[in-house]
């Protein structure tokens, strides 16, 4: 008995053990996170040293040089944060120079680290002067012996650009020369003082986004462009100051109360000289978008939008007063799908069937249909004056009404006489008016060329959706130095390139006339499925030398 029972006592105390041994490893658990809870980052102090501060100059002797110290309990590593960029500071100091001309407070950001990434993190404020003696050559060809006006060099390809806010160049985007000339930048005028007073000289107006203008000078009832720009945002001329500094070697100007050069954008108003030559400046900013922000400007004289010559020979005319097929004549037809939908993807198929192409009550109406034909889902008609009619500089005028419905494309355009010879784009190609379905109230032009494969796309949009409605006169005006756009009379783009040769320039030789509705394809996009018909109707044509 007494063995069982010592058995029994023994099997308890092994029970206990086994318990408190559970107990004591889940306690350690505990323990475990108790030290590595105290092992992280603490009481993270951190000092400053503004180089030259004294009683009398306590934001330092115009240098802008400040050393942070930190100091943390745990910590194996410091980082140190401003203006969106993080350096590490090595033993826990980091000088930094504050580029900004003036009295200014910084805030920054200082990390302790332990062994296992944990952080803590204080913000610190300081206050430092920056003082910039401005380079005597800079200041006078900024300002002259007095002062100097500036404009926009709007005659040179990029005196408006955007790109990375980082680049020295505006990847994104470069203006045409002239591009932008419906708006109220060009007339603009910019005038630096040797004292570092500014005038902008806006005629009453000015250009620039939206957003960061009726945040900055407040709402107005108009409604921005497709683009979320206003072309003409109502701002009197006003006066400020400018201040200097650098920033990696490059010179920056400083505008204050809002000041800007160019297309508005808000931002930091500080604009850095990219280059410059003896009477240009190439200026870039940081916008509301975080941007970068090209102006190009010019002390140069005025720059005057050139005027278009005039013409008033008729050498060409079709009003459509017959009833039946076009003027065989003055018209063929391409047929059929082309290659690879004629280049675009497109889905029609074009006859020259009166079901798609006819002359009734003064009009030619060129009609796409929904129908299964030679294996298209849809057909219509490409008018064209090859070999029948072709001339070099002049004014082209079709008054027309457009077709509506996803998916419909129709176009007014000119292709080289020499296109069989020499091909496409070398030919160079005039789109004088493309509409998409998709995309009512606004249509567009654009020139393609071995320099430019449609960059030169120039979109106008209007306040109604009229152009399926209503007629139109859209207008070409060529010469032997621009090609401009007109809708209804109203001038809104010009193609003017700097420098004209084969590349850029292929308009010198004769061009014929094409008139079409496509379907779908590269620009047409999606077809309405419930899309049947319509129809491009065209009042007149009319060429003038």
């Amino acid at each position: 008995m007494k063995s069982i029972t010592f058995k029994f006592r023994n099997a308890s105390y092994f029970i206990i053990a086994l318990f408190l041994g559970i107990f004591i490893a889940c306690s350690g658990d505990s323990d475990g996170d108790d030290t590595d809870q105290a092992l992280a980052p603490r009481n993270l102090q951190v000092s400053t040293e503004i180089k030259g501060a004294d009683g009398q100059n306590p934001a330092g002797d115009g240098s802008g040089e400040v050393t942070f110290q930190a100091t943390a309990e745990n910590a194996v590593r410091y980082t140190i944060r401003y203006d969106g960029k993080e350096s590490v500071m090595t033993n826990g100091s980091y000088t930094m120079v504050f580029d900004d001309p003036g009295t200014n407070t910084y805030d920054v950001e200082v990390k302790a680290f332990n062994s296992a990434n944990a952080s803590i993190s204080k913000a610190v404020s300081v206050q430092v002067l920056r003082e910039y003696e401005i380079p005597e050559a800079l200041l006078t060809f900024l300002t002259g012996d007095d002062k100097k006006e500036w404009r926009i060099k709007n005659e040179t390809t990029g005196h408006l650009g955007v790109g990375p806010k980082d680049s020295r160049f505006p990847e994104f985007y470069e203006a045409q020369p002239l591009e932008k000339f419906l708006t109220s930048m060009y007339d603009d005028v910019f005038i630096l003082e040797a004292d570092q007073d500014f005038t902008h000289d806006t005629k009453s107006f000015v250009f620039g986004k939206a957003e960061p203008l009726t945040d900055d000078f407040g709402s107005i009832p108009d409604m921005p462009n497709g683009d979320d720009e206003y072309e003409n945002y109502p701002l009197e001329a006003y006066s400020g100051t400018w201040s200097y500094s650098e920033s990696n070697g490059r010179p920056r100007i400083h505008m204050s109360d809002n000041g800007f050069f160019g297309f508005y954008v808000g931002g930091d108003h500080v604009f850095e000289i990219m280059n410059q030559t003896e009477t240009t400046m190439t200026l870039k900013t940081v916008g509301f978008d975080d941007n970068g922000w090209f102006v190009l400007l010019t002390s140069e004289g005025d720059g005057e939008i050139p005027e278009d010559p005039v013409y008033n020979n008729l050498i060409f005319e079709d009003d459509f007063k017959v009833n039946g097929e076009p003027d065989e004549s003055k018209w063929g037809y391409d047929i059929g799908r082309g290659d690879n939908g004629w280049g675009n993807a497109e889905a029609q198929y074009y006859t020259d069937r009166s079901e798609n192409v006819v002359v009734e009550n003064d009009n030619l109406k060129i009609i796409a249909q929904k129908e299964n034909f030679q294996g298209a889902s849809y057909t219509s008609a490409r008018l064209k004056t090859q070999d029948k009619f072709d001339f070099t500089y002049g004014r082209l005028d079709v008054r027309a009404k457009l077709p509506k419905g996803g998916g419909t494309w129709p176009a007014i355009w000119m292709l080289g006489a020499n296109f069989p010879e020499v091909g496409w784009p070398n030919c160079g190609e005039i789109d004088i008016m493309e509409h998409v379905g998709n995309d009512p109230g606004s249509i567009q032009s654009a020139l393609h060329n071995p320099s430019s494969f449609g960059n030169t796309i120039y979109k106008r949009s209007g306040d109604s959706t009229d152009e399926s409605d209503t007629f139109h006169v859209y207008r070409m005006l060529w010469s032997e130095e621009q090609i401009c756009f007109y809708l209804d009379g109203v001038r809104f783009y010009i193609y003017r390139p700097e420098s004209r040769n084969s590349n850029t320039w292929p308009y010198d030789k004769p061009q014929f006339l094409i008139l079409n509705v496509a379907m779908g394809g590269s620009l047409g996009g999606d077809i309405d499925p419930t899309f049947t018909s319509s129809s491009m109707e065209i009042d007149y044509v009319r060429i003038y030398q």
